[in-house]
């Protein structure tokens, strides 16, 4: 008869345990499992509601808002020296070409009445004949410069009244060479240099007839009114265009951050977590920032307090160069 270790039994309960332990499936691990991806920690900021108030944190959400397609170009407020000039020049030959047709026209009743002598009848031809020639070259020339619509006689004269008496300036945006316009723009939203949080709006007065010999660009002007403009400030212009309206939201300039060049915004993505996203900076509006992708108007941001969660983010070591380690 064979004899069986007295220990035999309890090991091999423990090793059937073990091993029914090892074969059970992962499908019967609890649902909220930690190793589920989404219960990872997302990159941020952590701050607790008793700091987020004694910080004066504010937390809004983005305004729908619907974008109309544009064209950017750059340019220039016009100078009203080099408009007067312009005007001046224009106006003296047309004043010339005028005058000396009048005199063309008198002297050639006279000569049918036999009262002026053929010189005097050919001198006025040849002075009609050059002054015509004379306003001519300089419609051409004030088309290239500034466009036919411009050009009407006593429209220039009118623009320049109100440019004087500090009511009005005349803007200049060059398109891009190579760029045109099927139709002329209603309108556009320009931006100085000097200010450039508060873009105005410019209604189209006219466009050059082609484009610039040596640039390759063609120029369009936008009368600006009842806004101060400086002379000779550099502009950013967004020609408005035709095309079906972009839908998106806008986001007020107390929610952006500038950082490394770039504009960002905080987003509360938890009660108490914070992720920092990026803002393109290419569409300024009167309320804010228009942003067509990763917002929408049930997103929530931060819109007073944001520095201090970006020097705490700075801080903790989340981004160091404005993107992510």
């Amino acid at each position: 008869m064979k004899l069986v270790p007295k220990n035999i039994f309890p090991l091999a309960v423990i090793l059937a345990a073990g091993l029914a332990g090892c074969s059970k499936p992962a499908a019967d691990k609890p649902a909220d499992s930690a190793d589920k991806p989404d219960a990872q920690p997302k990159a941020g900021v952590t701050i607790d509601a008793e700091t987020q108030e004694r910080i004066g944190l504010k937390i809004e959400s983005p305004v729908a808002a619907q974008w109309q397609p544009e064209i950017k170009g750059y340019g220039a407020v016009i100078d009203p020296a080099s408009l007067a000039s312009a005007l001046m020049n224009l106006e003296t030959a047309r004043a010339a070409a005028d005058v000396s047709g009048k005199e063309l026209d008198r002297l050639k009743i006279l000569a049918a009445q036999d009262n002026v002598s053929v010189r005097a009848l050919e001198t006025a031809k040849d002075d009609a004949q050059r002054d015509t020639l004379t306003l001519q070259s300089a419609l051409v020339k004030f088309r290239q410069d500034w466009g036919s619509a411009l050009a009407a006689e006593g429209e220039l004269a009118k623009i320049q009244t109100a440019i004087a008496d500090g009511s009005t300036a005349l803007a200049r945006i060059d398109l891009p060479a190579g760029e045109t316009l099927s139709a002329p723009p209603a309108s556009a939203r320009i931006i100085a240099l000097t200010d450039e949080t508060k873009p105005v709006t410019g209604e189209f007065a006219g466009a050059t007839d082609g484009v610039n010999p040596q640039t390759q660009t063609r120029s369009y002007f936008f009368l600006v009114k009842n806004q101060p403009l400086p002379a000779g400030a550099a502009l950013t212009g967004y020609l408005r265009i035709s095309g079906d309206p972009v839908a998106g939201v806008v986001v007020p300039p107390s929610a952006i951050l500038r950082h490394n060049g770039k504009g960002w915004t905080y987003e509360q993505t938890g009660t108490n977590q914070f992720v920092r996203v990026e803002v393109p900076l290419d569409r300024l509006t009167e309320a804010g920032w228009f942003v067509s992708e990763d917002f929408s108007a049930t997103n929530h941001i931060v819109t007073a307090g944001a520095q201090t969660v970006l020097s705490a983010e700075l801080s903790g070591g989340g981004f160091n160069t404005g993107t992510r380690d």
